[in-house]
């Protein structure tokens, strides 16, 4: 999906042209991949222009960059003025919001050198529907990879580092060239994982089972919130190790993920889900998620963060 440009992003303090945000081709984080980041998502709603969940991504930023030992310049308030100024510089209504920290340009060995300190910019720019504008409402079609998310011990999964989506392109890469819209990732032992850039959830007799975060997954945000809406609607979610063969036997099933939102999958490895159509548990969750911005849905948990406020609306 290509990108429109906007005006500005926000460089360690200051604000750039957008063709200005430029990294040498000597960057640390282009060779080794030492970078970490965020998506996250601004909504239109009647109260004005909110971002999704900023605080809780901002903090997941930060523990990513912790656990690789980053050394960042700017703290945690900094960088969430960064995102709101980035939504409200660039005028954009709805928005997708990427910061990074990485590793420029200063020395090509493994080790980034001891004094170096991390680069952090925060882009924000129009981005519709991920899995394609259709997506979330007639479903995708997704098939089981032959890759395998990484084993306890070798890489965190739990941090959302750049160099972790090599692993993401060889599952996604593999299910487009089989004729899927997005692939489906199982762990070093088997199980069910994740999908290259989204979580799983599948549905049975009305009870909704998820990975648990032991099987090489990232336990996403949206994620979090559709396990938070479903409880709060009486139904029960369930954490666990979930075998392959779970998916044929499923209701329903569906993704989740800031980029993708909530998508159903209408068929896995060529085998209809369900009717073959989104089924009602995807459909209420949807609706509960997709409230929370058109003001069907109370935010009783305070994750809209306001940017711009509509003054016609009281």
């Amino acid at each position: 999906m290509s990108l429109t440009p906007v005006n500005f992003i926000w460089h360690n303090g200051n604000w750039i042209p957008w063709q200005d945000a430029q990294v040498h081709v000597l960057s640390h984080a282009l060779h080794y991949g030492t970078s970490v980041f965020e998506g996250i998502r601004a909504y239109e709603t009647p109260l004005g222009v909110a971002i999704f969940r900023l605080d809780d991504h901002i903090k997941r930023l930060f523990e990513s960059a912790h656990i690789y030992g980053f050394d960042v310049q700017v703290d945690h308030q900094e960088i969430m003025d960064a995102c709101k100024d980035a939504v409200t510089k660039n005028d954009l209504k709805s928005a997708y919001i990427r910061p990074i920290i990485f590793y420029g340009y200063g020395g090509m060995g493994l080790l980034p050198p001891a004094d170096a300190k991390a680069e952090v910019y925060v882009a924000a720019f129009p981005w519709g529907a991920y899995l394609g504008a259709d997506s979330l409402k007639q479903g995708v079609d997704a098939g089981v990879s032959s890759w395998r998310r990484p084993a306890p011990g070798t890489i965190p999964t739990s941090a959302k580092a750049g160099g972790h989506y090599l692993s993401s392109r060889l599952i996604a890469s593999e299910a487009k060239r089989l004729g899927y819209h997005e692939g489906i990732a199982l762990d070093a032992a088997g199980y069910l994982s994740e999908g290259p850039g989204e979580n799983l959830f599948l549905v049975r007799d009305n009870v909704l089972y998820t990975p648990s975060p032991a099987h090489a997954l990232l336990p996403g945000l949206t994620r979090d919130t559709l396990m938070t809406l479903a409880r709060q609607a009486s139904f029960e979610v369930r954490e666990q190790s979930i075998p392959r063969e779970f998916l044929y036997l499923a209701d329903e099933l569906f993704f989740t993920g800031t980029a993708a939102e909530v998508v159903p999958i209408r068929s896995i490895d060529g085998k209809r889900v369900g009717s073959g159509e989104p089924g009602p548990v995807t459909r209420q969750l949807q609706d509960l998620f997709f409230g929370l911005f058109n003001g069907r849905t109370v935010d009783q948990w305070g994750w809209m963060d306001y940017v711009t406020h509509n003054s016609e609306v009281s």
